[in-house]
């Protein structure tokens, strides 16, 4: 998986007028959980816009001053209610022995003959949770459409896994290739001709 690196400055103070005062000057207070103490620190607003505003998944570099880095993931963002402004940021420090579960995109491939023949293309889950140790996390699922035929579903269980599970019931539905109107429209009528056909003999 891909990685972004975010610069950050240690917090010493973590009271409410430290926080206010991280947030006026254009940072953003974060805390990274998962080591033997949470490590507090603030990065510039700016640096989270490749991580927070992508539909991609990436883990993190926190590189503190000192040169100190932690590999983490994104668990919790807190925006304001009206501004839409990051108001806080929690990640999670990865273990390299350790599994952890992340949400990843679902990448469509393949050609399905519902949607050639006439089909519309639901994606009913556009992430997935997987749990993988984090050399394994995929960047993204993998899902194969090219045996969807009209009113066919994709189920999770038909979901190519390399190294990670997948954390969704087996009756899941990934996408599905439902009938257009326009297909039912030139069914019926189809089916009307047949049996005014029949009709006539």
């Amino acid at each position: 998986m891909k990685s972004i690196t975010i610069k950050g400055q240690k917090r010493e103070s973590v009271g409410k007028k430290a926080t206010k005062a991280v947030r006026d000057a254009g940072f953003v207070p974060c805390v990274i959980y998962g080591g033997d103490q949470p490590v507090h620190f603030s990065a510039d607003e700016r640096a989270f816009k490749g991580l927070v505003y992508t539909p991609n998944a990436h883990t993190v570099v926190v590189e503190l001053e000192g040169g100190k880095k932690i590999d983490c993931i994104l668990q919790d963002i807190q925006f304001h209610p009206v501004s839409d402004k990051i108001l806080h940021i929690d990640f999670f420090q990865l273990d390299d022995n350790k599994e952890i579960v992340m949400e990843v995109p679902v990448k469509v491939t393949g050609k399905s003959p519902g949607v050639m023949a006439g089909g519309v293309l639901r994606l009913n889950q556009r992430r997935l949770k997987v749990k993988a140790l984090p050399k394994h996390l995929p960047d993204f699922v993998e899902a194969n459409i090219s045996p969807l035929e009209m009113g066919n579903k994709l189920y999770v269980t038909k979901i190519a896994t390399d190294n990670f599970k997948l954390m969704h019931p087996e009756n899941t539905v990934v996408c599905q290739v439902r009938i257009s109107r326009a297909a039912m429209k030139a069914a019926q009528e189809a089916a009307k001709a047949e049996k005014a056909a029949g009709k006539k003999k």
